[in-house]
């Protein structure tokens, strides 16, 4: 196995983390790595690091939906059975108070347990309102979080469609460009999927907002 990290664990703050967690990847997904990047697995999500020979800078878990690996026990955090968080939730929180600005989740969107793709979107939130940049990633699909004050520029590359959802209530003043479907000082809300679909019409898009957090969903072709 490699390992392309040296994080907290050896005594440095993380400026960049992976996290997996449990739905099973492939080994394109190793693209959204980078050297030096902290890897953290949780619980399962042991599984995907060992799926592209890696070695984790830290586990994180409660071991419930998988055994706890034989090695590696100095850099394990295992977490109750009973608690508040989730495993992904406690590894995010820990990122942030160690100072991580980049965190990227693999491995957290799709399965058989739809509830933990909305609890991890919701730890994205969390992050995002922390000032950390958010990605997740599945084989189809990039996921971020639009927040006020902080415009996104998109690139088109092999994107077929961009969606725009709001995550906490209404998302005003919302402003899309390079776009199919522009927006000028929109107001998207909850109960009405106005962002769904869009597409590039430039190499770029940009999207801003002036309150309220949004989920930006770029899709590949069906």
């Amino acid at each position: 196995m490699t390992h392309p990290g040296q994080g907290a664990a050896g005594g440095a703050s993380p400026a960049r983390a992976v996290v997996f967690s449990a739905v099973p990847i492939g080994p394109e997904m190793a693209r959204y790595l980078q050297p030096g990047d902290f890897l953290v697995a949780c619980d399962a999500g042991y599984r995907n690091v060992q799926r592209l020979d890696l070695v984790p800078d830290l586990i994180v878990g409660d071991f419930d939906s998988a055994p706890q690996p034989p090695v590696l026990h100095e850099h394990t955090i295992v977490l109750p059975h009973v608690k508040d968080d989730t495993d992904t939730h406690f590894a995010a929180r820990w990122l942030w108070q160690q100072g991580c600005r980049h965190v990227t989740f693999l491995g957290a969107l799709g399965g058989k347990r739809l509830e933990h793709t909305i609890a991890n979107l919701h730890t994205a939130l969390f992050l995002a309102k922390q000032g950390v940049e958010v990605l997740l990633a599945d084989a189809y699909s990039e996921l971020r979080i639009l927040c006020p004050g902080r415009p996104l520029v998109l690139e088109r590359a092999e994107w077929s469609y961009l969606s725009l959802f709001p995550l906490d209530g209404a998302l005003t003043g919302v402003q899309e460009r390079g776009v199919f479907y522009p927006l000028t000082d929109a107001t998207l809300t909850p109960d009405y999927p106005l962002g769904v679909s869009n597409e590039f019409t430039e190499p770029q898009a940009v999207l801003s907002c002036r309150s309220g957090h949004g989920l930006v969903v770029l899709s590949r072709a069906d």
